[in-house]
């Protein structure tokens, strides 16, 4: 298994910090009202318009237009890095993997995301938001950017730190491999079944050079 897509939020850049500052901005500015962290980490991992309507159909669209203009303006300054994602992508590039990328960000704040934190020219977006009107825990997202890159999607691999990347993966055929250190709780993690469960970058290296040496996804 040599293919390997990655979420982006909370699994190779720590933007957990930058999306939680910028919900809680928007719904200060819109509707005059403070929201804890954990209100607004659930909402990490789904397309951001739909979340915003979902919890207020009326100001959804001026929640969305206020936070992503705050998002864009403090991006750079909010953004973390995640220690030794750039070393974990140049050893499995190294190995033979081929690695992308698939968000539910656009792909423009997604490139933004990644210049960010120092991995580009690691790895490439090959699946953002504008791409499907599906969107995860529907593994269309997923299917979509493998059929862009020519691959079955059953010799690929998704990496991420919420319950929708895990579901999504599974949905569409793939291993699927959960990661602690984003806005996902162990349990939830582990309650939607990912084939395996991962605490820090080196034991996620460790493992997906495993599978590119053509060891099983299994856990």
């Amino acid at each position: 298994m040599k293919t390997i897509l990655f979420d982006l939020d909370g699994t190779l850049a720590n933007t957990i910090p930058l999306i939680v500052a910028s919900y809680q901005h928007a719904f200060r500015q819109v509707r005059g009202e403070e929201i804890d962290d954990t209100r607004a980490r659930a909402w990490i991992g789904r397309p951001l318009l739909a979340a915003l309507l979902e919890e207020d159909p009326e100001r959804g669209h001026d929640l969305d237009r206020t936070y992503r203009e705050w998002n864009l303006a403090n991006t750079s300054r909010l953004i973390e890095r995640y220690d030794g994602v750039p070393e974990m992508l140049t050893t499995l590039s190294a190995a033979g993997a081929r690695m992308h990328v698939v968000t539910s960000k656009r792909r423009d704040t997604a490139q933004l995301a990644i210049t960010a934190v120092g991995i580009e020219g690691l790895i490439e977006v090959a699946g953002a938001l504008e791409d499907t009107t599906a969107h995860k825990p529907d593994p269309e997202p997923l299917l979509t950017a493998a059929r862009r890159i020519g691959v079955d999607p059953v010799t690929a691999i998704y990496v991420g730190d919420a319950t929708v990347d895990v579901l999504a993966a599974k949905a569409a055929g793939m291993g699927s491999i959960a990661v602690t250190w984003g806005a996902g709780e162990r349990a939830a993690l582990e309650a939607a079944g990912p084939d395996a469960i991962v605490d820090t970058v080196d034991e996620l290296t460790s493992y997906l050079l495993d599978l590119v040496a053509g060891g099983s996804a299994d856990a």
